[in-house]
C-alpha cells in the first residue's frame, strides 16, 4: 500500500500552558495562533481556537490529541481531529526547544487524522483516512498528510 500524498499543514502555536503532573502524566494545553495549509487542490488557512490537549508520559512520550479548523481560500471549512505520538531524546528536544532546525529523522512524530466537511467539492475528506509524518519547531508545527487508499 502507497500512502497518497494530501497536504501540508504548518501551524504557530503558543506557548504551552501546564496543567501539571497528574497521576498519568504532564497534561498540557498548546493554543493554536495562526497557520496555512495546501495541497490536493486545496489552500487556505488554519481558523482561531484550535488546540492540542498533550499528555507527557512517564517514559517521556508525547500523546498528541489536536482538534483544529481549517479554511480553504473558497471558503469551505475542514475539522481536523489528529491524535499521535511524539517521541525524542532529550538532546533533541533542548535543541528544538532552542528553535534549531532538527531534522524529522532524528526522532518520532507520527499522527492519524479524520477529517470532515459541509462542503459538497471536498466531500472525499470525509470518507478517508489520514496520516501525518510531522516536524517541531520552537513555535510551530509542520505536518506532511497522506491519505491511506
Amino acid at each position: 500500500m502507497q500512502l497518497l500524498p494530501l497536504m501540508n499543514i504548518t501551524v504557530q502555536v503558543e506557548e504551552a500552558v501546564s496543567a501539571g503532573k497528574t497521576p498519568v502524566g504532564e497534561v498540557r494545553l498548546i493554543r493554536f495562533a495562526s497557520g496555512t495549509f495546501e495541497g490536493d487542490g486545496l489552500r487556505g488557512r488554519l481558523l482561531p481556537g484550535g488546540t492540542d490537549w498533550q499528555q507527557v508520559r512517564a517514559d517521556g512520550v508525547l500523546e498528541i490529541r489536536a482538534h483544529y479548523l481549517l479554511q480553504t481560500d473558497l471558503g469551505e471549512t475542514i475539522e481536523v481531529m489528529s491524535e499521535g505520538l511524539r517521541d525524542a531524546s532529550p538532546d533533541v528536544l533542548a535543541r528544538i526547544a532552542l528553535d534549531e532546525t532538527v531534522d524529522p529523522a532524528e526522532y518520532y512524530f507520527r499522527t492519524h487524522i479524520r477529517l470532515r466537511t459541509a462542503s459538497e467539492r471536498i466531500a472525499h475528506l470525509n470518507r478517508l483516512l489520514a496520516v501525518s509524518f510531522g516536524s517541531r519547531q520552537a513555535r510551530s508545527v509542520h505536518l506532511r498528510v497522506f491519505a491511506v487508499p
